[in-house]
């Protein structure tokens, strides 16, 4: 424990005791990755983060005890194995619906502005699913009825993601549990491959 609160010292402001973004862009740099890079949020998942920018000691400590990484270079190896923790279905919806939580900057906010949630879509579900989040981010841009994603909708792309087939569609269904802006979504695409 000593070596990760050393380990933390070393990135955390002195007069608040947190990491806040400048020291996370200095873990970035020192780990060789963007601070954009999806491993940033993954690392943010597994101390359980609870405001986006900034590592308390406390989840310093449960994220880094849990990767068992008490130096930056035994910390830089776990993020391949992180990823592939992560990335497993049986962890993924959590992580999906944590990325979403972890950009609520204000406590009652309870959605995120569309530029925002079209970055994250990238960043989250690009590389699984590349073509859905292409065509929802084209069209999220487009629309006008829509200023803000709440979590429901945004649980609801993930399932979109996982339950219907892309491009054919040929299993959704409107009279079922959809958030409007997929019924609207699918709407559009019907009328775009017209």
């Amino acid at each position: 424990m000593d070596r990760i609160d050393h380990l933390f010292n070393q990135y955390a402001n002195t007069s608040s005791n947190l990491i806040d973004p400048e020291g996370i862009e200095e873990l970035c740099s020192n780990l060789e990755v963007p601070h954009t890079d999806i491993r940033i949020l993954m690392l943010a998942w597994k101390m359980k983060a609870e405001k986006q920018g900034y590592f308390t000691q406390e989840e310093w400590r449960r994220g880094l005890k849990a990767l068992r990484a008490d130096t930056l270079s035994k910390l830089k190896k776990a993020l391949p194995e992180l990823e592939k923790e992560v990335r497993r279905q049986s962890n993924f919806a959590d992580f999906y619906a944590y990325a979403f939580r972890y950009c609520l900057t204000e406590e009652k906010q309870k959605s995120i502005d569309i530029e925002t949630i079209c970055q994250l879509l990238d960043i989250v579900m690009g590389s699984t699913f590349r073509a859905q989040v292409d065509y929802f981010v084209e069209y999220l841009k487009i629309q006008n009825d829509y200023k803000v994603i709440n979590m429901d909708q945004w649980m609801g792309f993930y399932r979109f993601c996982n339950e219907i087939s892309f491009p054919e569609m040929t299993e959704y269904n409107p009279e079922l549990a959809w958030p409007l802006v997929l019924d609207s979504f699918v709407e559009w695409i019907s009328e775009k491959q017209a």
